[in-house]
């Protein structure tokens, strides 16, 4: 059950916000200063924090600069009264998500909270398919195709595979793919990555024919996969 901490010092609003949210399904935290606000935030930190401004011992800014300076990484989402464009630019540029303006409608607060947390859960989400023009790497599968070519992948060749699609177009060096891959398992240098390059361009070599991106060595930089061809754009 996702926690939404509610920090808010009216005590019919706050009320209100609590017992409307626990009816939607939420488990509710609350507090209503600065101080409270961000010891509440703290492990277990709350899936999403409804942020007044107007707080008694300081501002909902400080605490919404606080969060986000710890690294809390969920949705925020202010609520207040004052609706000048200077005061929504402020809290947005301080890492809210989102600026409700009071009074709002229960209804459309809660849809956008959903909205907040479903678009923070997919931004999280590992992602098992990875696309590079033409090319595909199911990551649960280890296979990897373009158009009508298919290879299947070693752990480490996929692994390999994947570090060079995220950087897609930009050369990726020797040693951050070894510190990345091999540097935890001992023993062994910087020729591994030749060594599985070689093992890569070998099961990539149809994927040129159909288009698809050509792994390429770049000259004292390390190694990319380059677009060319139909998905080449200049």
């Amino acid at each position: 059950m996702t926690r939404i901490l509610i920090v808010e010092d009216d005590v019919d609003i706050r009320g209100l916000l609590a017992r409307g949210l626990e009816a939607e399904g939420f488990e509710v935290g609350t507090a209503a200063c600065v101080d409270d606000a961000i010891q509440a935030a703290r492990d277990p930190a709350p899936g999403a924090v409804l942020l007044d401004v107007g707080l008694p011992d300081g501002s909902g800014h400080d605490v919404c600069r606080s969060l986000r300076e710890g690294g809390y990484p969920g949705p925020i989402l202010f609520l207040s009264a004052r609706d000048e464009i200077r005061d929504r630019a402020e809290g947005l540029a301080l890492g809210a998500d989102d600026y409700i303006v009071k009074p709002f409608v229960f209804d459309e607060l809660v849809a956008r909270l959903r909205t907040h947390l479903m678009r923070r859960q997919q931004a999280e989400a590992p992602r098992s398919r990875l696309t590079a023009g033409r090319l595909v790497l199911d990551l649960d599968t280890r296979q990897a195709s373009c158009g009508e070519a298919n290879a299947r992948l070693t752990p480490r060749e996929a692994d390999l595979l994947a570090m060079l699609m995220e950087g897609i177009g930009k050369p990726v060096s020797r040693a951050d793919i070894f510190e990345r891959l091999w540097a935890s398992q001992g023993g062994l240098s910087l020729n591994v990555v030749d060594v599985y390059i070689g093992y890569l361009r070998s099961k990539m070599a149809d994927f040129v024919r159909h288009g698809g991106p050509v792994l390429t060595t770049v000259r004292g930089k390390g190694f990319m996969l380059e677009l060319r061809g139909p998905d080449f754009r200049q």
